[in-house]
Protein backbone atom coordinates (compact mmCIF):
# COMPACT_ATOMS: atom_id res chain seq x y z
CA UNK A 1 0.00 0.00 0.00
CA UNK A 2 1.47 3.59 -0.87
CA UNK A 3 0.64 5.81 1.92
CA UNK A 4 0.33 9.97 1.54
CA UNK A 5 0.60 12.39 4.51
CA UNK A 6 -1.47 15.94 3.56
CA UNK A 7 -1.10 19.20 6.11
CA UNK A 8 -3.54 21.76 5.87
CA UNK A 9 -2.21 25.40 6.12
CA UNK A 10 -2.95 27.38 9.52
CA UNK A 11 0.34 29.07 10.88
CA UNK A 12 1.11 28.57 14.16
CA UNK A 13 -1.46 26.04 14.56
CA UNK A 14 0.45 24.16 12.57
CA UNK A 15 1.24 22.62 16.41
CA UNK A 16 -1.99 20.96 16.48
CA UNK A 17 -1.03 19.14 13.58
CA UNK A 18 2.35 17.97 15.07
CA UNK A 19 0.49 16.82 18.03
CA UNK A 20 -0.80 14.14 16.08
CA UNK A 21 1.80 13.51 14.26
CA UNK A 22 3.75 12.59 17.36
CA UNK A 23 1.22 10.14 18.21
CA UNK A 24 1.62 9.04 14.53
CA UNK A 25 5.51 8.27 14.96
CA UNK A 26 4.54 7.14 18.47
CA UNK A 27 2.48 4.40 17.56
CA UNK A 28 4.33 3.14 14.40
CA UNK A 29 7.48 3.40 16.43
CA UNK A 30 5.96 0.92 19.12
CA UNK A 31 4.00 -1.56 16.45
CA UNK A 32 7.20 -2.18 14.14
CA UNK A 33 9.42 -1.95 17.75
CA UNK A 34 11.70 0.48 15.95
CA UNK A 35 12.86 3.79 18.45
CA UNK A 36 14.57 5.66 15.44
CA UNK A 37 11.61 5.21 13.08
CA UNK A 38 10.41 8.31 11.47
CA UNK A 39 7.66 9.01 9.26
CA UNK A 40 9.79 9.30 6.00
CA UNK A 41 10.18 5.55 6.50
CA UNK A 42 6.59 4.57 5.95
CA UNK A 43 5.14 7.18 3.90
CA UNK A 44 5.47 7.79 0.40
CA UNK A 45 4.06 11.23 -0.38
CA UNK A 46 3.97 14.14 1.93
CA UNK A 47 1.58 16.95 0.76
CA UNK A 48 1.60 20.12 2.78
CA UNK A 49 0.68 24.27 1.94
CA UNK A 50 1.72 26.95 4.36
CA UNK A 51 2.70 25.81 7.43
CA UNK A 52 1.62 22.50 6.10
CA UNK A 53 4.64 22.79 3.66
CA UNK A 54 6.84 23.48 6.53
CA UNK A 55 5.87 20.46 8.37
CA UNK A 56 5.77 17.47 4.87
CA UNK A 57 9.17 19.16 3.70
CA UNK A 58 10.80 18.33 7.34
CA UNK A 59 9.44 14.63 7.07
CA UNK A 60 10.49 14.56 3.86
CA UNK A 61 13.67 14.99 5.03
CA UNK A 62 13.71 12.39 7.08
CA UNK A 63 13.01 14.97 10.46
CA UNK A 64 11.96 13.05 13.62
CA UNK A 65 8.41 14.80 14.52
CA UNK A 66 10.08 16.22 17.69
CA UNK A 67 12.93 17.86 15.97
CA UNK A 68 10.65 19.42 13.70
CA UNK A 69 8.07 20.27 17.12
CA UNK A 70 10.79 21.88 18.73
CA UNK A 71 11.10 24.25 15.55
CA UNK A 72 7.92 25.59 16.08
CA UNK A 73 8.10 25.62 19.93
CA UNK A 74 11.45 27.22 20.28
CA UNK A 75 11.30 29.35 17.31
CA UNK A 76 7.75 30.29 16.85
CA UNK A 77 8.51 34.14 18.18
CA UNK A 78 11.52 34.61 15.53
CA UNK A 79 9.22 33.21 13.00
CA UNK A 80 6.42 35.82 13.91
CA UNK A 81 9.29 38.33 14.60
CA UNK A 82 7.25 41.81 13.47
CA UNK A 83 8.28 44.59 11.80
CA UNK A 84 10.30 47.55 13.75
CA UNK A 85 7.92 50.02 15.24
CA UNK A 86 9.93 52.55 13.41
CA UNK A 87 8.92 51.56 10.37
CA UNK A 88 4.83 52.06 10.63
CA UNK A 89 3.53 51.76 7.18
CA UNK A 90 5.27 48.85 6.03
CA UNK A 91 3.21 46.80 9.17
CA UNK A 92 -0.04 49.16 8.13
CA UNK A 93 0.52 48.68 4.13
CA UNK A 94 2.53 45.51 3.49
CA UNK A 95 3.49 43.15 5.90
CA UNK A 96 3.47 42.85 10.02
CA UNK A 97 5.99 40.31 9.97
CA UNK A 98 9.56 40.46 8.87
CA UNK A 99 10.50 37.70 6.25
CA UNK A 100 14.44 37.29 6.94
CA UNK A 101 14.10 35.73 10.06
CA UNK A 102 11.59 32.84 9.05
CA UNK A 103 13.87 32.25 5.45
CA UNK A 104 17.12 32.00 7.18
CA UNK A 105 15.73 29.19 9.46
CA UNK A 106 14.41 27.69 6.87
CA UNK A 107 17.67 28.14 5.02
CA UNK A 108 19.83 26.43 7.57
CA UNK A 109 17.18 23.65 7.95
CA UNK A 110 17.15 22.96 4.47
CA UNK A 111 20.80 22.96 3.32
CA UNK A 112 22.98 20.23 1.81
CA UNK A 113 25.74 21.37 4.56
CA UNK A 114 23.21 21.84 7.63
CA UNK A 115 24.30 25.58 7.86
CA UNK A 116 22.73 27.31 5.05
CA UNK A 117 25.84 27.76 2.79
CA UNK A 118 24.89 25.40 0.44
CA UNK A 119 21.24 25.41 0.31
CA UNK A 120 19.22 22.15 -0.96
CA UNK A 121 17.64 22.10 -4.33
CA UNK A 122 14.22 20.17 -5.00
CA UNK A 123 15.73 17.83 -6.43
CA UNK A 124 17.75 16.84 -3.56
CA UNK A 125 18.81 13.07 -2.72
CA UNK A 126 18.40 14.42 0.62
CA UNK A 127 14.34 14.15 0.53
CA UNK A 128 13.12 10.91 1.24
CA UNK A 129 9.68 10.65 -0.16
CA UNK A 130 7.52 12.71 -2.95
CA UNK A 131 6.75 16.09 -1.67
CA UNK A 132 4.32 18.39 -2.86
CA UNK A 133 4.45 22.12 -1.70
CA UNK A 134 1.90 24.44 -2.52
CA UNK A 135 2.20 28.22 -3.52
CA UNK A 136 0.50 30.62 -5.58
CA UNK A 137 2.19 32.40 -8.38
CA UNK A 138 0.86 35.50 -8.17
CA UNK A 139 2.74 37.14 -11.69
CA UNK A 140 0.42 34.73 -13.63
CA UNK A 141 -2.48 34.03 -11.06
CA UNK A 142 -2.40 30.44 -10.78
CA UNK A 143 -1.71 27.77 -8.05
CA UNK A 144 1.61 26.00 -8.20
CA UNK A 145 1.45 22.60 -6.33
CA UNK A 146 5.07 21.75 -7.16
CA UNK A 147 6.50 18.04 -6.67
CA UNK A 148 9.90 16.84 -6.83
CA UNK A 149 9.04 13.86 -9.48
CA UNK A 150 11.73 13.61 -11.52
CA UNK A 151 9.36 12.66 -14.19
CA UNK A 152 6.70 15.49 -13.70
CA UNK A 153 6.18 17.65 -17.15
CA UNK A 154 7.91 20.76 -15.43
CA UNK A 155 10.90 18.93 -13.92
CA UNK A 156 12.18 18.44 -16.87
CA UNK A 157 16.14 19.13 -16.85
CA UNK A 158 16.06 20.06 -20.42
CA UNK A 159 13.94 23.19 -19.71
CA UNK A 160 15.90 26.56 -18.85
CA UNK A 161 13.46 27.00 -15.93
CA UNK A 162 13.08 23.69 -14.73
CA UNK A 163 11.86 23.40 -11.00
CA UNK A 164 14.00 20.57 -9.29
CA UNK A 165 17.11 23.42 -9.18
CA UNK A 166 14.54 26.01 -6.93
CA UNK A 167 15.96 26.39 -3.88
CA UNK A 168 13.76 24.28 -1.35
CA UNK A 169 13.82 27.40 1.59
CA UNK A 170 12.56 29.12 -1.09
CA UNK A 171 9.47 27.13 -2.13
CA UNK A 172 8.51 26.27 1.34
CA UNK A 173 8.84 30.35 2.25
CA UNK A 174 6.58 30.82 -0.74
CA UNK A 175 4.25 28.36 0.25
CA UNK A 176 3.84 30.55 3.85
CA UNK A 177 3.75 34.37 2.58
CA UNK A 178 0.38 35.27 4.07
CA UNK A 179 -0.35 38.53 2.31
CA UNK A 180 -0.32 40.73 5.02
CA UNK A 181 2.06 38.63 7.11
CA UNK A 182 4.75 38.17 5.40
CA UNK A 183 6.41 39.97 2.30
CA UNK A 184 6.24 37.96 -1.57
CA UNK A 185 9.00 35.62 -2.16
CA UNK A 186 10.96 36.04 -5.50
CA UNK A 187 12.09 32.63 -7.20
CA UNK A 188 13.91 33.65 -10.60
CA UNK A 189 13.18 31.02 -13.36
CA UNK A 190 14.86 30.49 -16.91
CA UNK A 191 15.83 34.04 -16.19
CA UNK A 192 12.12 35.50 -15.49
CA UNK A 193 11.27 36.64 -12.41
CA UNK A 194 8.10 35.54 -10.46
CA UNK A 195 6.25 36.78 -7.45
CA UNK A 196 4.94 34.22 -4.67
CA UNK A 197 2.71 34.06 -2.04
CA UNK A 198 0.89 31.77 0.37
CA UNK A 199 -0.17 28.22 -1.02
CA UNK A 200 -3.45 28.86 1.34
CA UNK A 201 -5.15 31.30 -1.17
CA UNK A 202 -5.51 28.88 -3.21
CA UNK A 203 -7.88 25.84 -3.35
CA UNK A 204 -5.29 23.54 -1.32
CA UNK A 205 -4.60 25.23 1.90
CA UNK A 206 -6.21 21.47 2.34
CA UNK A 207 -3.72 19.83 0.00
CA UNK A 208 -5.24 16.31 0.15
CA UNK A 209 -6.99 15.88 -2.92
CA UNK A 210 -4.33 17.64 -4.96
CA UNK A 211 -1.81 15.17 -3.85
CA UNK A 212 -4.33 12.08 -4.03
CA UNK A 213 -5.17 13.59 -8.00
CA UNK A 214 -0.96 13.87 -8.12
CA UNK A 215 -0.35 10.09 -7.55
CA UNK A 216 -3.40 8.99 -9.47
CA UNK A 217 -3.90 11.12 -12.61
CA UNK A 218 -1.79 10.24 -15.25
CA UNK A 219 -0.85 13.66 -16.51
CA UNK A 220 1.36 13.64 -12.98
CA UNK A 221 3.42 10.80 -14.20
CA UNK A 222 3.31 8.84 -11.17
CA UNK A 223 0.07 6.84 -12.27
CA UNK A 224 -0.17 4.87 -9.09
CA UNK A 225 -2.48 1.95 -8.70
CA UNK A 226 -5.65 2.94 -7.12
CA UNK A 227 -8.32 1.52 -4.57
CA UNK A 228 -8.88 1.75 -0.60
CA UNK A 229 -5.90 -1.25 -0.31
CA UNK A 230 -3.53 0.46 -2.73
CA UNK A 231 -3.77 4.03 -1.17
CA UNK A 232 -3.92 5.32 1.97
CA UNK A 233 -4.87 8.82 2.29
CA UNK A 234 -4.29 10.78 5.87
CA UNK A 235 -5.17 14.36 6.02
CA UNK A 236 -4.60 16.42 9.00
CA UNK A 237 -5.89 20.04 10.12
CA UNK A 238 -5.20 23.09 11.72
CA UNK A 239 -8.41 23.17 13.49
CA UNK A 240 -12.03 24.82 12.18
CA UNK A 241 -14.01 27.40 13.93
CA UNK A 242 -17.33 28.31 13.15
CA UNK A 243 -17.84 32.30 11.99
CA UNK A 244 -21.32 32.28 13.66
CA UNK A 245 -22.37 35.51 14.62
CA UNK A 246 -26.26 35.53 14.94
CA UNK A 247 -26.50 39.02 16.98
CA UNK A 248 -24.89 41.25 14.00
CA UNK A 249 -26.60 44.09 13.31
CA UNK A 250 -26.72 44.28 9.80
CA UNK A 251 -25.66 48.24 9.41
CA UNK A 252 -22.73 47.07 11.00
CA UNK A 253 -21.34 44.85 8.43
CA UNK A 254 -19.18 47.32 5.75
CA UNK A 255 -16.13 47.62 4.02
CA UNK A 256 -14.15 47.28 7.17
CA UNK A 257 -16.05 44.35 8.91
CA UNK A 258 -16.30 42.01 5.45
CA UNK A 259 -12.42 42.37 4.60
CA UNK A 260 -10.86 40.35 6.96
CA UNK A 261 -13.62 38.08 7.11
CA UNK A 262 -14.43 37.34 3.60
CA UNK A 263 -11.21 35.59 2.85
CA UNK A 264 -10.77 33.70 6.28
CA UNK A 265 -14.92 32.02 5.17
CA UNK A 266 -13.59 31.32 1.85
CA UNK A 267 -10.76 29.62 2.69
CA UNK A 268 -12.51 27.66 5.37
CA UNK A 269 -15.18 26.58 2.71
CA UNK A 270 -12.71 25.27 0.42
CA UNK A 271 -11.01 23.40 2.64
CA UNK A 272 -14.05 21.92 4.16
CA UNK A 273 -14.98 20.79 0.44
CA UNK A 274 -11.79 19.13 -0.30
CA UNK A 275 -12.41 17.10 2.61
CA UNK A 276 -15.49 16.10 1.50
CA UNK A 277 -14.82 15.26 -1.95
CA UNK A 278 -12.01 13.11 -0.79
CA UNK A 279 -14.43 11.45 1.40
CA UNK A 280 -16.83 10.92 -1.85
CA UNK A 281 -13.86 9.91 -4.26
CA UNK A 282 -11.71 7.34 -1.13
CA UNK A 283 -13.45 5.02 1.00
CA UNK A 284 -13.33 7.11 4.25
CA UNK A 285 -12.31 5.04 7.28
CA UNK A 286 -12.32 7.98 9.95
CA UNK A 287 -13.53 11.60 9.98
CA UNK A 288 -15.61 13.91 12.07
CA UNK A 289 -19.30 14.92 11.32
CA UNK A 290 -18.71 17.37 8.32
CA UNK A 291 -22.19 18.39 9.19
CA UNK A 292 -25.61 17.54 10.91
CA UNK A 293 -27.08 16.27 7.47
CA UNK A 294 -23.93 14.47 5.96
CA UNK A 295 -22.44 12.79 8.91
CA UNK A 296 -18.85 11.99 8.57
CA UNK A 297 -19.63 9.24 5.44
CA UNK A 298 -17.57 6.72 7.26
CA UNK A 299 -18.06 3.58 5.76
CA UNK A 300 -20.32 4.66 3.11
CA UNK A 301 -20.63 2.57 0.26
CA UNK A 302 -20.97 5.55 -2.75
CA UNK A 303 -21.71 4.14 -6.46
CA UNK A 304 -18.32 3.75 -8.58
CA UNK A 305 -14.69 2.51 -7.26
CA UNK A 306 -12.91 4.47 -4.31
CA UNK A 307 -9.72 5.58 -5.70
CA UNK A 308 -7.98 5.24 -2.21
CA UNK A 309 -8.73 5.14 1.56
CA UNK A 310 -9.04 8.04 3.62
CA UNK A 311 -8.66 8.86 7.05
CA UNK A 312 -9.15 13.07 8.16
CA UNK A 313 -7.96 14.02 11.57
CA UNK A 314 -9.23 17.71 12.46
CA UNK A 315 -10.73 18.92 15.53
CA UNK A 316 -14.21 21.41 14.66
CA UNK A 317 -15.49 23.73 17.10
CA UNK A 318 -18.95 24.24 15.70
CA UNK A 319 -22.39 25.23 17.85
CA UNK A 320 -22.01 24.74 21.55
CA UNK A 321 -18.41 23.81 21.19
CA UNK A 322 -17.46 27.19 19.50
CA UNK A 323 -17.05 28.60 23.24
CA UNK A 324 -13.75 27.65 23.31
CA UNK A 325 -13.00 30.46 20.71
CA UNK A 326 -14.60 32.89 23.35
CA UNK A 327 -12.75 31.95 26.22
CA UNK A 328 -9.03 31.55 23.88
CA UNK A 329 -9.50 34.01 20.64
CA UNK A 330 -6.07 33.86 20.14
CA UNK A 331 -6.94 30.35 19.01
CA UNK A 332 -8.25 31.55 15.87
CA UNK A 333 -4.89 33.71 14.67
CA UNK A 334 -2.20 31.95 12.71
CA UNK A 335 0.25 33.94 14.70
CA UNK A 336 -0.61 33.47 18.38
CA UNK A 337 2.70 32.38 19.34
CA UNK A 338 1.91 32.43 23.09
CA UNK A 339 -0.81 29.99 22.50
CA UNK A 340 1.47 27.27 21.69
CA UNK A 341 1.24 25.45 24.88
CA UNK A 342 -2.85 25.68 24.70
CA UNK A 343 -2.58 24.30 21.31
CA UNK A 344 0.02 21.53 22.47
CA UNK A 345 -2.76 19.90 25.16
CA UNK A 346 -5.74 20.48 22.45
CA UNK A 347 -3.70 18.44 19.56
CA UNK A 348 -2.35 15.92 22.23
CA UNK A 349 -5.89 14.96 23.66
CA UNK A 350 -7.20 15.24 20.25
CA UNK A 351 -4.27 12.64 18.81
CA UNK A 352 -4.71 10.33 22.06
CA UNK A 353 -8.61 9.97 20.98
CA UNK A 354 -8.91 9.60 17.60
CA UNK A 355 -5.65 8.37 16.16
CA UNK A 356 -5.72 4.72 16.06
CA UNK A 357 -2.86 2.23 14.48
CA UNK A 358 -5.51 0.45 12.25
CA UNK A 359 -5.75 3.85 10.33
CA UNK A 360 -2.15 3.83 9.46
CA UNK A 361 -1.50 0.29 8.71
Amino acid sequence: MKRILSLDGGGIRGIFSLEILLRIETLLRAHFNDSRLVLADKFDFFAGTSTGAIIATGLSWGMPVEEILELYVQHGATMFQPVPWYNPLKRILVSRYEAKPLSDLLRRTFSEDGKGEVPALLGSQRLRTLLLVVLRNHSTGSAWPVTNNPAAMYNDSSLPDFNLKIPLWKLVRASTAAPTYFDPEEITLGGKRHVFVDGAITPYNNPALIAALTAILPCYRLAWETGPDKIRLISIGTMRFSQAEADVNVRSMWLGYNAPRIPLALMQGIALEQDYLCRCLGQCIHGEALDSEIGSLEGAALAGRNWFSYVRYNQSYMGKAAELLQQHPELGKLDAVHAAPLLREIGRAYAQEHVRLEHLI
